[in-house]
């Protein structure tokens, strides 16, 4: 993972405003982080803002919804954030953030998923789960392939595997293909516990359903493990050796195991103290994410990254809710909590820490917006400049 130059001391970071709320959200989510890298580090540092086109913005005023110059410049700088993009209907491209990332190689998307006090949850004990999440970005259903029922193209497809691979398939059938390499598998499982060594966290879980499709999901398992035996295996030890081992990790290894996709859904719920580092191919980690994110409070806390090696794009999880836009009502956490991993990228885990604690403090106050407040008892409700406001004012 290439991580910003660390030496710049005002670096020039691209951002998409994004549409629907993204405007609501973006002016408290940048006031927040140009406090928090103000305080840190007492005008030393600065993040100099530089606006790019992406969605709605970008088509009305170029015609285009992703223009090649807004790839160019998220190259260029080797960092971006955004807020949440429409996704054109109709004819076009399918998604722009699914093109994001395949266009710039943006092979792993993080989401660290972890609770506030006082955030309505559905759960007893929200505070168990605390996990990052590395889900693949560029294979398995983002790069599939498909050919509609009743279509000339998914007939010659069904008769080549029916009649040269004896597959049984029935007539009419929809047909769909997804790839997954180990190229791509690796070295997201490589990121994974270069992360998981950085951040001195104990366990890595790869996530799979390889009981079912075992050349492609059980490969993945199989090419993980690879990773973690041969590149990390010094570092490492395999759930399986815990038998000879007293069932106790050593001190200082990072405890490897896997999990069948269903069965880890029961296990974020009932053990969710037992996960910390979760590995998924790009369908499992899509569920997954949001499911662990609706533990701990919804989409609207939970911050995200697409990094590659080459460059980093951070964004708001969630969509963009038109029917909200322009009432500055919406909930900026999710975007400023990605502005705290961006920061974290650049190295400037000072100010980072600052934007996490002033949420803290702002939440535990019950002062919050319309999404929290109807379901927190004696809480205040706020628009998204007053939140991002009490954010600042309960840093350091």
């Amino acid at each position: 993972m290439k991580s910003h130059n660390k030496s710049i001391l005002e670096p020039i970071i691209p951002f998409i405003e994004g549409d629907g709320i993204g405007p609501d959200i973006w002016k408290p989510a940048q006031h927040v982080l140009d406090q928090a890298v103000k305080k840190a580090y007492q005008g030393t540092k600065k993040i100099i803002w530089k606006e790019i086109l992406a969605g709605e913005k970008a088509f009305k005023q170029t015609g285009n919804w992703l223009p090649e110059e807004t790839l160019d410049e998220i190259r260029r700088h080797e960092i971006a954030i955004k807020g949440p993009l429409t996704t054109p209907i109709g004819g076009g491209i399918r998604s722009i953030n699914v093109t994001l990332r395949q266009v710039l190689d943006l092979y792993a998307c993080i989401r660290p998923i972890r609770y506030f006090g006082g955030v309505p949850s559905p759960l007893k004990e929200p505070q168990k789960l605390n996990v990052m999440i590395f889900r693949e970005n560029t294979e398995d259903v983002y790069a599939g392939i498909e050919w509609a029922s009743g279509s000339p193209e998914a007939e010659k497809v069904r008769n080549f595997l029916v009649n040269e691979m004896k597959a049984k398939i029935r007539q009419g059938s929809g047909i769909g293909i997804k790839p997954m390499s180990p190229f791509a598998s690796k070295r997201l499982v490589r990121m994974a516990f270069q992360y998981t060594k950085t951040h001195g966290r104990k366990v890595v879980t790869f996530v799979h359903k390889g009981n079912i499709m075992k050349f492609t999901e059980g490969a993945f398992r199989q090419w993980a493990y690879e990773v973690a035996t041969e590149e990390f295996g010094d570092a490492t030890v395999l759930e399986s050796a815990l038998k000879d081992l007293g069932g106790k990790v050593p001190p200082g290894k990072i405890l490897v195991n896997d999990r069948i996709a269903d069965a880890m859904f029961q296990m974020v719920l009932l053990r969710p103290e037992e996960y910390s580092v979760i590995v998924t191919p790009n369908l499992d980690g899509d569920y997954l994410s949001d499911a662990c994110a609706a533990q701990v409070g919804g989409l609207g806390m939970a911050p995200g990254a697409n990094i590659g090696d080459e460059a980093a794009l951070f964004e708001a999880t969630h969509g963009t809710a038109p029917s909200h836009a322009g009432k500055d009502e919406a909930n900026p956490t999710s975007l400023i909590l990605s502005g705290a991993m961006m920061l974290e990228h650049l190295g400037w885990e000072e100010a980072a820490k600052l934007v996490v604690q002033g949420i803290e403090r702002t939440i535990e106050q019950k002062t919050v917006t319309y999404d929290l407040e109807r379901q927190m008892s004696g809480a205040k409700k706020v628009g998204s400049s007053e939140f991002g406001e009490n954010i600042v004012t309960n840093m350091g």
